[in-house]
Parts: C-alpha cells; structure tokens; sequence
C-alpha cells in the first residue's frame, strides 16, 4: 500500500520545486483497494496527487494480483458476462471511482485538473476508425466530464485524435517518443479545435494532453551505446532521454508563439499540456529520481508510479529545475547520430514495441479472467491470483 505524505509545510523539497514551478503531479497507477480504503484521497489531499493515469499494464497488475476484483468477478460471471466484458466491466468502475474521487480537483481548477485516462484497445493502435469508435464507446460508458480517453500516438492515430478533439472529447495521446510526432500531436489537436470552431461549438473546456515516454528512450539507447568501443558514446550514456524531453518542451515553447495557436488562444483555447511519462528508471545504474527532478518544469505533468512516488516523498532534492539550454540536448542528438543512433528510428521501435508491451498485459488479462470464468462455471480449475 503506499504510504501517504506529510503535511504541505513538511513536503520535502522535490514537492516544493513542483510546486514553486506550477508542475502538476498524476498517479501513474490505479487499484480497487485504493479507491475503496481512502489511499487516494488521502494522496490527493496530502501529496498534492491532482490527476492519475491507468494502462492495460497497470489493469493487469491490479485485477490478477490481488483478491480485491473477486466479488465483482463473480457477480459479473452470474450475469453471463464474457472474459473482455468483465475485464471493462472491471476498469470502468475504477475510473469512474477514480474520477469521483478527483472531482473535487477538477471543480477548483475550472476543468483544467483533476483527470483520470483510460486506454482504448491496444489492438486498435493502427487502425483510426476502430479507435474512433472505441474511444466513443467508453467516453458513453463512464460518463465523467474529468475523463480522458487515451489514445496512442501512432500514424493513424493521429487522424482519431483529430476527430475526436472535434468531437468534444478529452484526449490524452500516449506513447509519444519523438519530438517529429510530437509536433504532428500539437497539429492534430489544433486542427480538431478548429473543426469545433468551425461548426460553431465551444472549446473552452476543451482538454488535452501530450505523454511522452522518457525512460523507454534511455533504456533502447544506452544498450547501443555500450556496444560501441569510443569513450565519446559512453559519455552520451543516460543523456537521450533527457534531451529529448527538453526539446519537446521547446518545441510546446514554440508552439505558443505560432499565429495558429494565437488565434485559437483568442478563443480561450487550452493549451495541450506536455506530460512526462514512463518517468521511473529502467536502468539500475540511475537514481530513482532521475527522470523526475530533471523534468521539473513549468506548466508540464509528472505522472509517478507508487515506488516512484516513495522516492520522491523521501529524498531531498538540491537542483529541481528542468533545463532550458536546449542548445546542449541538440549537440546530444547531433552526436548520437555520429554514431549511427537516429532518434527517429528510435521512436519508431520504441512505438512498435509499446503497443506490444500493452497488447500483451491486455490479453493476459482477459485469459486469466477466462479461466476464472471457467472455474466458476465449473469447467476448469481454480486460477489463484498472480503473486
């Protein structure tokens, strides 16, 4: 269970810099136990947790770990529920616990925090009409105004993201790895925020969010570069990552200046906020916290898992303020490329294998809930959850 923090006056100095630099913290995480025995409200009251985030992974984890589902499993198998029906059956009553739980945040802000994602069907991830309906689909199902549908940032994604920003839903585009894709995620959104306008419909309450993944980029590329006998590629070591966001984060500076934004801005637009995602560290060599006090910047979301989060609550921090001399992150991608590392080739792989890490803990899931069908059915054995 995780722990909840302090005070605000006794908030360790990493929560001080947060604040002090208008960054918002999310959970990167979600479980019955949390929703129903007050550990998120109290994070929410005391750690300053304003939003959360859920991912088939982390679905996986909660439902097969652990004897909180077992009840709802087995009312939902009595009323003749399939394995995928239970399984968004399941996560949808934890959003919508998640999101009540957070209303509170997202009343005092006016519709700019307190936000709960979840993923379309990873399997959807290529194709833009499937995600479209999806996306609709559970929009309809958990009705929650603080709600933000996930969806991935992949080519055909982008045009689902587009439509259904004109739509009116609250988007949250995921497994951004390239600064490219980015711009072309700023793009769709502009462009579904005209299409409103252009059919005459508010956008003021119109919501977004860009999550670029960081540790995934570290993890790919440092293992090319331990591969390469030259001093210069390993002191490029644990410097990917952080370049990259820093020039996504230059790239959102930008955006703001563009005659486009401007006039949408005009409109009282909201801008699409910069997320950091996958922020706990993949590598041992690397503090816990790596990825989190080099990304402490003004107007952006840090999403933190659990064990992250324990980290964060308990160590001091000295510097926490993201670096702005974006002239460094570009000299670190002009000389991983002298050694034949293309971030954007890179991206591309780090895109593929993202939706197979989420295709995968997905059908995990719906297997293990058929074989609890089964045995309660009485056609298999009992399955115990996963420990």
């Amino acid at each position: 269970m995780l722990r909840t923090m302090k005070s605000k006056d006794q908030m360790n100095n990493s929560q001080h810099c947060a604040i002090q630099f208008e960054q918002r913290i999310w959970l990167d995480d979600i479980r019955r136990n949390y929703l129903t025995d007050g550990t998120l409200s109290k994070l929410i009251a005391n750690d300053g947790i304003s939003g959360l985030t859920s991912n088939p992974t982390i679905f996986e984890r909660a439902i097969t770990t652990s004897t909180d589902y077992d009840d709802a499993i087995e009312e939902l198998i009595k009323l003749g529920k399939d394995a995928t029906s239970i399984y968004e059956s399941l996560t949808i009553e934890d959003i919508q616990r998640a999101a009540d739980l957070l209303r509170p945040v997202y009343d005092r802000t006016h519709a700019t925090d307190g936000y709960v994602s979840l993923e379309v069907s990873p399997h959807l991830a290529y194709d833009t009409e499937a995600t479209i309906r999806d996306a609709q689909r559970l929009w309809s199902l958990v009705k929650r105004p603080n709600l933000m549908i996930k969806v991935p940032a992949t080519e055909p994604g982008l045009l689902a993201i587009e439509q259904l920003i004109a739509e009116g839903l609250n988007i949250n585009v995921t497994l951004l790895f390239s600064v490219t894709r980015y711009r072309q995620v700023i793009d769709a959104y502009w462009k579904g925020l005209h299409a409103r306008l252009d059919d005459a419909k508010a956008i003021t309450q119109q919501i977004s969010v860009a999550s670029f993944f960081i540790s995934r980029i570290d993890t790919l590329i440092d293992s090319r570069l331990h591969s390469i006998q030259e001093n210069k590629a390993h002191e490029l070591l644990g410097q990917a990552a952080i370049a990259c966001a820093q020039l996504a984060l230059k790239a959102y500076q930008t955006s703001l200046e563009d005659k486009r934004w401007k006039n949408l801005s005009r409109q009282n637009a909201n801008p699409q906020s910069l997320l950091w995602a996958s922020t706990s560290t993949k590598i041992s060599d690397y503090s816990s916290l790596k990825y989190v006090e080099a990304l402490i910047a003004p107007d952006t979301i840090t999403t933190l898992a659990p064990t992250t989060l324990a980290s964060y609550r308990d160590n001091d921090v000295s510097v926490c303020r993201m670096s702005e001399d974006f002239s460094e992150a570009e000299q670190v991608i002009t000389t991983l490329r002298s050694f034949d590392i293309d971030i954007e080739a890179v991206a591309d792989q780090l895109e593929r294998e993202g939706i197979k890490k989420f295709v995968e803990p997905y059908d995990r899931s719906i297997a293990w809930l058929e074989r609890r069908r089964e045995h309660i059915l009485g056609s298999a054995e009992y399955v115990e959850p996963i420990v």
